[in-house]
């Protein structure tokens, strides 16, 4: 299976952070699943490092390629993703997890997230 991971759990499973729920690394290590990250991810990693946030100091172009070394797919934006936001309720303000919700549902890939209110669109978006 796919599975699109949310940026709070791309940053716990890039940092072996003790954050990441069992069920999402137990997603992650399965070897049969195919773990895809959204260019959304490092684009927002981008502009919150810009910003100085201080849970934000991770270089966005290093951890790309950390992924692609370590074998995870990235999942480019498309105008179709960017088009299908509109057709979500307005359960969550956060444009970054708007996108990530619909490049989900286009793509028809799972969403793990430790979001609850990510969570709450249903359908694909896993909460783990």
């Amino acid at each position: 299976m796919r599975f699109l991971v949310d940026t709070h759990i791309l940053l716990w499973m890039t940092g072996m952070s003790q954050r990441l729920p069992r069920k999402a690394r137990d997603l992650i290590e399965h070897l049969d699943n195919t773990i895809v990250f959204s260019t959304i991810s490092i684009w927002e990693v981008a502009i919150k490092t810009g910003r100085a946030r201080s849970d934000f100091t991770i270089d966005a172009r290093r951890l790309r390629e950390n992924l692609l070394e370590n074998g995870y797919e990235e999942l480019p934006v498309f105008g179709q993703h960017a088009a299908a936001v509109a057709d979500l309720p307005d359960i969550h303000k956060d444009p970054f997890d708007r996108i990530l919700i619909a490049q989900a549902f286009v793509e028809g890939i799972s969403l793990i997230t430790a979001d609850k209110t990510v969570a709450s669109y249903g359908g694909l978006v896993r909460l783990v």
